[in-house]
Parts: structure tokens; C-alpha cells; sequence
């Protein structure tokens, strides 16, 4: 996997201050998309170990929330299997923190374990996650009033709720920003 950029102190991409990587590889190729570059697989550094642990020690300090994976794409099947291990040490190291992912998939076509992109590491994937902006951004529905999301068709999902009703639980606007506290 290849990643194009890590942020840190990141505040536009989850509540509170995080740390994001942005993955590279996506084959939605959405029309307007603010980061276009990302959709080529070869974008930006190789992912290694190193990486890893310099990501787990940017986590570190109380005052960063939790960890953003966008891109890209996190849930393309070659950038699953470097995340995985990710997240797992993420939640080792810090279970008072959360991890918000964007995808241009949509929740249920990811829990669904059929056709693209969903592979071996999918569920275990989302059962790390604790929300999930889902859906393609639609350039005819971009409204830069939405907190979180470019276009209207996006959603805020709490993957944990949704997982465990069954059902997409989408996020209240009025609860986003008290979610975790």
C-alpha cells in the first residue's frame, strides 16, 4: 500500500484533533474530487512498518482524538490488509480514542461481504470502526454547509450501532459534536 500524506493535528476530517493518512488507490474516480491524485495505487510513499509506529506514536498525546483513514480509498482491497494491523494496534494502544473512515463505498454493499470491495479483512475492518462517512462524492450534491461530508448523499454512520442493530444508524447532526464526550 501507499499512502500520499499523514496529518497531524488534523481538525477537518472527525471530531476533535486526529491524526490522518491519506491511502492511495480508489477506483471510484468521483467527478470532482478534491484529491484526484490519490486514485492512482502508486501515489505518494510505500506504507511500512515504520510508518505504522510513527502513526501509533503521533496518537500518542491525551490532547489528539483518534486516527482518520481517507484517501483514496481505505476500503480498496489493497489497502486493507496494511490497515488492518493498523487499527488493531490502534485500539491496543488507545481504547479511550476513536477512528473515523471515509469511503466512497456505501455501508451496505461492505457488510454485505459480496463483490467489491470486500475481501477477508472487510469485517473485521469495519468492527474497528467507530464511524464511517460512507457514499461517492456527488459533485451536484456539494453543499459546503455539511460538517464532515462534500456532497448531500454522504452519510455519518456509527458503524458500532449499525453493526450491532443490523441497520445504518446515522449519526444526528445535533449529537456530532458531543459524540464522544
Amino acid at each position: 500500500m501507499n499512502y500520499g500524506e499523514i496529518k497531524n493535528c488534523d481538525i477537518a476530517n472527525g471530531i476533535g484533533v486526529r491524526v490522518s493518512i491519506f491511502v492511495s488507490g480508489c477506483r471510484n474516480h468521483c467527478k470532482g474530487c478534491f484529491q484526484p491524485e490519490t486514485w492512482d495505487f502508486n501515489y505518494g510513499k510505500p506504507y511500512t512498518e515504520e510508518t505504522k509506529q510513527t502513526l501509533l506514536n503521533m496518537l500518542a498525546p491525551d490532547y489528539i482524538d483518534g486516527l482518520t483513514l481517507l484517501g483514496g480509498d481505505p476500503f480498496e482491497p489493497e489497502n486493507q490488509p496494511a490497515l488492518l494491523p493498523l487499527l488493531r494496534d490502534f485500539h491496543r494502544l488507545y481504547p479511550r480514542k476513536n477512528v473515523w473512515a471515509y469511503t466512497g463505498y456505501l455501508f451496505e454493499n461492505l457488510i454485505s461481504g459480496e463483490g467489491h470491495p470486500c475481501c477477508e479483512y472487510t469485517k473485521e475492518m469495519l468492527s474497528n470502526i467507530d464511524i464511517l462517512v460512507d457514499g461517492p462524492y456527488i459533485d451536484e450534491q456539494h453543499d459546503i454547509s455539511l460538517q464532515f461530508r462534500g456532497s448531500r448523499n454522504q452519510r455519518i454512520i456509527d458503524v458500532k450501532k449499525s453493526l450491532e442493530s443490523g441497520k445504518v444508524v446515522i449519526v444526528p447532526d445535533k449529537k456530532r459534536g458531543s459524540f464522544y464526550g
